[in-house]
């Protein structure tokens, strides 16, 4: 698979699973590596219909 173009390296792709009742998306490993999120930690999903965005964040506990 190839490298996308620096100013298409945010765009991302909604993929289906779990026979269809979830999606999931694809986080910058860049990114993960330097917020030190760590596989299967749980955070937490703020929904904004107005603006039409989710925001992700460290989950608090």
């Amino acid at each position: 698979m190839a490298r996308r173009a620096i100013e298409d390296e945010n765009v991302r792709s909604l993929i289906k699973v779990s026979d269809g009742k979830s999606y999931a998306i694809t986080l910058p490993i860049d990114v993960i590596r330097r917020w030190r999120w760590k596989n299967h930690q749980k955070v937490e999903l703020t929904i904004d219909e107005k603006k039409k965005r989710i925001i992700i964040e460290d989950w608090k506990g």
